[in-house]
């Protein structure tokens, strides 16, 4: 059974880290299936057991808001741009806290990765050679700056004409 056990939970957490756009979602239902539901394996998970669960939810949005803050995927289908990066950074730091994961490293990373795509993106526009593709308004910016831990002095001059809505 123990084998199996390991299989079922492995199983889980792969379905959680590579689940949709809200993650905790997926974490809810693996939950339910793994201990409730009446065709699941009704098992009682251990902390550590959860804390595998709750660590691949985690990873999800860290690879989501990733995704939304990268540049290189501005033109690609699956990009949501920054307007979601703020959604999804909020979700994160209140999923994060109820399960005691620690933010300041993607805090970090995601600071920095708003910082490079305002400069790149203003360049870009400033030359002429793409639109803006800032699809949120200059609070929305500011606001997950601010979560970021970005002082407005850190974004770069003349980033808020990139935004759709002043």
């Amino acid at each position: 059974m123990h084998d199996e056990r390991l299989l079922i939970l492995e199983e889980e957490v792969l379905l959680v880290r590579h689940s949709g756009e809200i993650p905790e979602v997926a974490l809810h239902a693996s939950l339910y299936y793994l201990q409730e539901d009446e065709e699941g394996p009704q098992l009682l998970l251990s902390a550590e057991e959860e804390q595998l669960l709750e660590q691949a939810a985690a990873e999800r949005y860290e690879e989501i808001i990733r995704r939304d803050l990268d540049l290189a995927n501005r033109d690609l289908r699956l990009f949501r741009g920054i307007r979601r990066a703020e959604e999804n950074w909020r979700r994160y730091v209140r999923f994060c806290e109820k399960s005691c994961i620690n933010t300041d490293p993607l805090r970090q990373e995601a600071g920095r990765a708003l910082r490079a795509y305002l400069e790149q993106e203003y360049s870009e526009v400033a030359r002429g050679q793409r639109s803006p593709s800032v699809n949120c308004p200059q609070e929305t910016v500011r606001a997950l700056a601010a979560a970021l831990q970005l002082r407005p002095e850190a974004l770069p001059a003349g980033w808020e004409c990139l935004c759709t809505e002043k």
